[in-house]
């Protein structure tokens, strides 16, 4: 320890004992200003006070300037004074709310408390070191996971979660690459979730990444890993500045939020083992959930890759989350999906397994014991209390068909019997997609739609070869309707789409497109969808074959503007050619076989072909 003395003469005689002013030279044991630098420190503090630049930005100016490295926290100490700091730092907490000036004065609080007890922490973490402490990772990582294991441990303290059995299980034992775990409240997800990175703890390349949609709620979920990581892992530390946890292997689980487009980029070159989403249709679209899925990447070949989320129907993206998990397979069964992309000039092919895990609250035990919160949620308006008591997906508030229920109107595929009018409608499109549909009318002049065809990216003369390679053991099809606007030209002398389909042997007509014909076709397709009263059976049906259908018609929204009809910018292909279809045979034609009127739907134009 250097005496006052001493401390004295480093800053009058010798400095080289002490820290050297920033502008300033060492020149026989003398400070000497260097001019140069000391006019660029002025102007840098200038630009700072006039907010005219972030201090990073100048103090990176400041180093080009001089040469000589000055830190931003050290640049902004010297552009104000200890006095204007404070003045500043009140200001700004005035836009705060005031939970966000708790968390600040608590977070003050901590840091100054380490500060004055840094030693003696630093002492009793080396003597809990020192402690042999049972190492856990086994029983959290491979008993609880592993749904036949039998092996669990017998001393319930060294347990931290025991998932229940069924759907939470299901979820931290499916080894698909990307599964979503959803469907009623209180079904145990959150904590699945939270448990599932685990796993691999004991492995030094395990990177996991765990988001919520905002920072609060962010903060709800490390709340609650503070007692079930420490129970899993004792030697696990929690670094507040990184929300990060880090466990003795190297292991790390990071949480991070994402509100926007724009805040998944922070995780843009990152490598993540594992990646979960907690209330994922709270996205209204799929571009977050396909971007994370690039940062799947491990230098352990032994770790898999896996994408998992949790969520509740009745959000924004309740949609696109249905039509990516719930409609492709039937819950707990694993549907694969093919991918190409381009990378250095080849045509890369794989594939994506994917499962759906349903959620309800009678999978919760802890709830079930206390009827309340299920009478809660059972007293919720009807729309509601199918989206958080039972899980319904098809279940919207804003929906544009809320008269269509799987139930009634979505039916297991047959044979068509003979003698059934078949009947075709289309809905063009290239970078959006192509919809086919295939219907069939009964001897009661019944729809019963058997078959669909969704594509993309597909040239008009290729889908009419796929359509005619579809229903080439269909026989007679009576009628075919196609968007009218594909009659238009393409170019100057280019022929119309229609007339590019119909090149390659499979013939259609234009749809009515007269004013109001939108509208009109939704009103029939509501009377379609109507139970008569005397069969006790609705006037169209749908096979579960048509998945993409079924899907669109549950999700399809109103138009805002117009509560007449469907909202246009959203996936309507195939419901406009099913609108097509109906308005072609309207239901006030008693049958399609009654002479009186078959003459009257006939095709009428040339182009036709039958």
């Amino acid at each position: 320890m250097a005496s006052p003395l001493i401390k004295h003469l480093s800053r009058e005689v010798l400095p080289a004992l002490g820290r050297i002013p920033y502008g300033y030279d060492n020149i026989d044991s003398k400070y000497v200003p260097h001019i140069p630098t000391i006019d660029k420190l002025e102007q840098a503090i200038v630009q700072i006070r006039e907010g005219k630049h972030p201090v990073r930005k100048v103090a990176a100016w400041l180093e080009h300037e001089t040469s000589r490295k000055l830190s931003a926290t050290r640049l902004h100490k010297l552009a104000w004074t200890a006095e204007e700091l404070k003045a500043r730092q009140k200001i700004r907490r005035r836009g705060y709310t005031k939970e966000q000036r708790r968390l600040l004065d608590l977070k003050e609080a901590e840091r100054q408390s380490r500060i004055k007890h840094g030693i003696a922490d630093r002492k009793l973490q080396r003597a809990h070191d020192k402690k042999k402490e049972p190492d856990l990772s086994t029983s959290v990582t491979e008993g609880v996971f592993d749904e036949t294991s039998k092996t669990v441990p017998e001393d319930e303290a060294n347990i931290a979660f025991r998932p229940n059995a069924g759907p939470q299980t299901q979820f931290l034992s499916a080894n698909e690459r990307e599964v979503f775990y959803g469907g009623a409240r209180g079904g145990g997800k959150t904590y699945s979730l939270l448990i599932a990175p685990l796993r691999y703890i004991h492995k030094p390349a395990h990177r996991a990444l765990l988001i919520r949609r905002s920072m609060p709620e962010l903060r709800d979920i490390i709340f609650l890993t503070q007692q079930l990581y420490k129970k899993a892992e004792p030697k696990a530390k929690f670094k507040t500045q990184e929300n990060t946890w880090h466990f003795p292997s190297g292991a790390r689980i990071e949480f991070g939020y994402c509100e926007n487009l724009q805040d998944v980029l922070r995780y843009q070159g990152q490598s993540y083992s594992w990646i979960g989403v907690d209330e994922l249709p709270q996205y209204p679209t799929a571009e977050v959930w396909q971007f994370l899925r690039s940062s799947l990447r491990t230098t352990d070949p032994t770790i898999p890759l896996h994408l998992r989320a949790t969520g509740n129907p009745g959000n924004i993206g309740s949609g696109w989350v249905k039509k990516l998990f719930i409609d492709p397979a039937e819950p707990n069964t694993r549907s694969t999906e093919e991918v190409e992309y381009e990378l250095a000039g080849r045509t890369i092919k794989s594939k994506i397994t994917r499962k759906f895990i349903a959620a309800s609250v009678w999978d919760n035990p802890y709830l079930t014991q206390d009827s309340s919160y299920i009478e809660m949620l059972a007293s919720l308006p009807e729309v509601k209390r199918k989206q958080f008591l039972y899980g319904d997906w098809d279940a919207t508030e804003d929906g544009a068909f809320p008269d269509f229920s799987k139930d009634t109107h979505v039916v297991d595929s047959f044979e068509i019997p003979h003698g059934w009018t078949k009947i075709r409608a289309a809905d063009y499109g290239y970078s959006a997609p192509s919809g086919v549909l295939w219907g069939a009318i009964d001897f009661d002049n019944n729809l019963w739609i058997y078959r669909e065809l969704y594509v993309r990216k597909v040239h008009a003369e290729d889908l009419g070869t796929m359509i005619r390679e579809a229903e080439s053991q269909d026989g007679r099809i009576h009628d075919a309707l196609l968007d009218s606007s594909c009659w238009a030209k393409r170019g100057d002398r280019g022929p119309s789409i229609a007339a590019a389909i119909n090149s390659s042997g499979c013939r259609f007509r234009p749809s009515d497109r007269s004013p109001g014909s939108r509208v009109a076709g939704k009103v029939e397709l509501h009377k379609r969808f109507s139970v008569d009263s005397e069969t006790g059976e609705p006037g169209l049906r749908i096979m579960a074959n048509c998945r993409n259908l079924v899907s669109q018609l549950g999700a399809l929204p109103l138009d805002p503007r117009n509560g007449e009809d469907v909202d246009t910018k959203s996936e309507d292909h195939l419901y406009d050619a099913l609108r097509y279809m109906i308005m072609s045979r309207p239901t006030n034609i008693r049958s399609a076989y009654e002479n009186s009127f078959t003459q009257r739907f006939k095709p009428s134009d040339a182009t036709f072909g039958y």
